[in-house]
């Protein structure tokens, strides 16, 4: 079983890609609603509140769990691995959603030699939409540039936007706010469009369309739900000991209020996601 773990339900974007890409396999979904949002909380406390949701789905019998959660992916993701993952949980494996976005910019393996394999590439620039808490951890930056330094990184906060999102707000106010954060970016770049944008919060997904529109025309708006899967399979194709297709089972946890909760994923998952309560 693979399991997914996020601060709320913005992941389930990313489990409905995985779902539809390796739909034999089983996964296990858990959203920390409890204690969402992690965007503002200090990074010591987001790293004990992943810490705990990782090894609740460990217990469940996880042998791979995907933080489908930027914010948590940019605080804990490095020190998961690093310092607990394998005295705790030898044989286990975290992985996250930033990973797959520094690889499809740097062209480079997240696990590579990085000092033998960066080359200096084409200069080009991109700017990055995401939570306060993503932005201020500069993971972003910081790993793209190990590995493609030549790659300008310019980060845009977008505070507003999951709460919208979240309240199913109405359209226009939803538009407003993503017009004002594509703006932001542009004057950032003195108007100059960058070669592309990321998408770094699991929500956004579900407001894609209006970046684009927002956007120059020509920017490519790199999708992380589909980045995510595309990398999952090819990191099972690696580790055939992860890839144990099951009977293509989903399952939905939750911290928070099931029945509330399953109220709203459906807009996430695209279809029905009935919660348990941890």
């Amino acid at each position: 079983m693979i399991g997914v773990f996020d601060s709320g339900h913005g992941g389930l974007t990313v489990l409905r890609t995985l779902h539809a890409t390796l739909p034999t396999h089983d996964f296990l979904y858990l959203g920390d609603h409890a204690d969402a949002p992690y965007g503002d909380r200090p990074p010591e406390e987001i790293y004990q509140l992943t810490l705990a949701g990782v090894s609740r789905l460990f217990d469940r019998g996880a042998g791979l769990v995907i933080l489908a959660c930027n914010t948590a992916s940019a605080v804990a993701l490095r020190r998961l691995q690093q310092t607990w993952l394998d005295q705790a949980w030898p044989g286990r494996r975290v992985l996250g959603v930033l990973v797959p976005m520094v690889e499809a910019v740097t062209g480079q393996p997240w696990m590579a030699d990085i000092a033998a394999s960066r080359q200096a590439g084409e200069p080009r620039t991109i700017g990055i939409f995401a939570t306060s808490r993503t932005v201020d951890s500069g993971a972003y930056p910081r790993e793209i540039a190990a590995r493609a330094p030549e790659v300008r990184v310019v980060q845009q906060a977008c505070p507003d936007l999951v709460p919208l999102i979240e309240a199913d707000a109405d359209p226009a106010r939803l538009r407003d706010a993503v017009n004002r954060y594509a703006d932001g970016l542009m004057t950032q770049l003195a108007g100059v469009p960058p070669q592309a944008v990321m998408l770094g919060c699991t929500h956004y997904p579900l407001a894609a369309d209006l970046f684009t529109a927002a956007l120059p025309t020509g920017v490519e708006v790199l999708s992380q739900p589909d980045l995510t899967a595309k990398s999952l399979s090819a990191y099972l194709t690696r580790h055939p000991e992860f890839d144990q297709p099951g009977r293509g089972e989903v399952g939905f946890l939750t911290t928070g209020d099931n029945a509330r909760i399953t109220d709203l994923a459906t807009r996430f998952f695209g279809k029905p996601a009935r919660f348990g309560r941890v």
